[in-house]
């Protein structure tokens, strides 16, 4: 499946490790400013309560435990605090979830305490020593609205908050009847989330397709699938369920343990086209040569 025919990528989603395409649109320049402008300013009001503290403490006598404190203290309001709220509130920041922003891997995963400690590390840089100007020129430049913290970690920042016809369109592939056996079998470890995309795009439209663009496009994404994943497809089974199969256990390989789906599967047409047969092709005589290197490709004639 190297070089899907299909975009793997689009440009207001994401496909999430447990194989949901999320269609949010990613947060741009005025929202994100927006938001870090209410991080800052809580920042500030915290620093400055400190401060005072400190004064007073200075004042006392303990003019160097006060300078020790207050260099903590900078550090875990200005670092501290980004990593800790994103890496505890499922990649949101006070300011974040005001606006209704979150911050995710470019997966679609959560952000963990690594992914956290990169934006705030660079964070520092961006936002506080240049005044917010390079975040903010990274933003406008990259085509997902990163700054330098995002591209370095590997996180991009979603909008929550969209109107109901952007809402995510979570989709649930069960295995076909009378495969569900086969579908504990495939190993699909090596599918690419955006392989993933494309089978299921296609299966996602393919009620929209004219018959003839439904089979061939079937036919080439299910002998890809077959070749890359190095599977044999069961004998009469048609294209259209065959991946059927491989998505429903992409999605079983990459759910979390003991999570169940929150909402029905959908029902597939069955396909309006008998699988194409073709015969095998001719084999010169000759001694035999072992093997053909590779898996055996898909039952469904050329791609």
């Amino acid at each position: 499946m190297s070089g899907p025919p299909l975009d793997p990528e689009p440009s207001a989603g994401i496909v999430t490790p447990e194989a949901v395409l999320l269609e949010f649109e990613t947060a741009g320049a005025g929202s994100r400013s927006a938001a870090e402008l209410l991080d800052v300013l809580l920042q500030l009001v915290v620093l400055g309560m400190i401060g005072t503290a400190l004064g007073l403490l200075a004042a006392s006598g303990e003019a160097t435990v006060a300078v020790i404190v207050a260099i903590v203290s900078v550090f875990l309001v200005v670092v501290g605090y980004p990593v800790a709220m994103e890496s505890l509130w499922n990649g949101r920041t006070l300011g974040k979830a005001a606006l209704g922003l979150r911050v995710v891997t470019i997966e679609g995963g959560p952000v963990r305490f690594r992914h956290a400690a990169i934006r705030g590390i660079f964070g520092v840089f961006e936002i506080y020593i240049t005044l917010g100007s390079v975040a903010l020129m990274s933003i406008i430049l990259t085509r997902r609205d990163q700054r330098l913290g995002d591209l370095s970690a590997g996180t991009i920042v979603l909008r929550e908050r969209t109107a109901p016809g952007n809402a995510a369109v979570a989709v649930q592939f069960v295995a076909p009847y009378g495969l569900e056996a086969y579908v504990a079998t495939l190993d699909v470890a090596a599918m690419t989330s955006a392989q993933y995309a494309v089978v299921r795009a296609f299966l996602m439209r393919s009620g929209e397709l004219s018959l003839e663009a439904r089979s061939a496009l079937g036919v080439k994404l299910a002998n890809a699938a077959a070749l890359e994943l190095r599977l044999t497809p069961p004998a009469g089974v048609p294209p259209e369920p065959f991946l059927a199969c491989v998505a429903s256990a992409y999605q079983r390989h990459h759910a979390p343990p003991g999570t169940q789906p929150a909402y029905p599967p959908p029902a597939y047409p069955p396909p309006a086209y008998p699988p194409p047969a073709y015969p095998p092709p001719a084999v010169p005589p000759g001694p035999p040569q072992g093997p053909p290197p590779g898996p055996p490709p898909g039952s469904w004639g050329p791609r």
